[in-house]
């Protein structure tokens, strides 16, 4: 009997475990209104059912052990940071959340802190060229205005409104000749700004 195809068993459960990240990030962002329980459940069950499997080939093994370390010490992490919202105490991973980086300098795709001159700060910037195919790029974008929304107390919009902006304006900018649009999350003047702009043609504003 042939040994079962793992690889892209163990994408699933990476894809599933960045996910959750991105979730509970959002929920100690105040951009959730409640844990991710769902999202655990899949990735919790999809650990349990390949921690029985035998895994022949040692690279699997190698990522699904990585997986699975990476997995249970965001447990921790997390289980550690609701008591601490319960009993009203710091975050155990301060202000950035437990995706890594933190709330005084801006990120782009490569987690590079941008401060302009002028003290506009950038929060995060990306490029997207089919909204629904690279979701986690929108998530992650929702998820820098969200936070920094949050911090200064105003109201965030539900994700999926979020998501139909962002799903209109690449449309619209896909329309004048462009296949990918890039995204600019910052903060400036104690607002937050959303630009849009074609990689190649006119500047277009959120």
């Amino acid at each position: 009997m042939p040994p079962p195809e793992t690889a892209p068993d163990l994408q699933q459960l990476e894809n599933e475990l960045r996910r959750l990240e991105i979730e509970y990030n959002m929920y100690f962002a105040g951009a959730r209104a409640k844990p991710p329980w769902e999202t655990r459940a899949r990735v919790e069950a999809l650990v349990k059912r390949y921690d029985r499997m035998p895994m022949i080939n040692t690279a699997d093994r190698f990522r699904f052990s990585t997986l699975q370390q990476r997995f249970a010490a965001l447990l921790d992490l997390w289980e550690r940071a609701m008591k601490a919202r319960e009993e009203g105490r710091p975050l155990p991973f301060g202000p950035g959340g437990a995706g890594g980086a933190g709330r005084a300098g801006g990120t782009g795709e490569a987690g590079r802190t941008e401060t302009a001159p002028d003290q506009e700060r950038v929060l995060h910037v990306t490029t997207i060229s089919d909204p629904v195919r690279e979701i986690e790029k929108v998530e992650r974008l929702y998820e820098a205005l969200a936070r920094t929304r949050t911090d200064l107390g105003e109201r965030t919009v539900p994700f999926h409104k979020f998501a139909d902006v962002i799903r209109r304006q690449v449309a619209e900018l896909h329309e004048s000749g462009s296949p990918q649009v890039a995204f600019r999350a910052s903060l400036k003047d104690g607002k937050v700004h959303l630009t849009a702009r074609p990689l190649r043609g006119t500047h277009k504003g959120s």
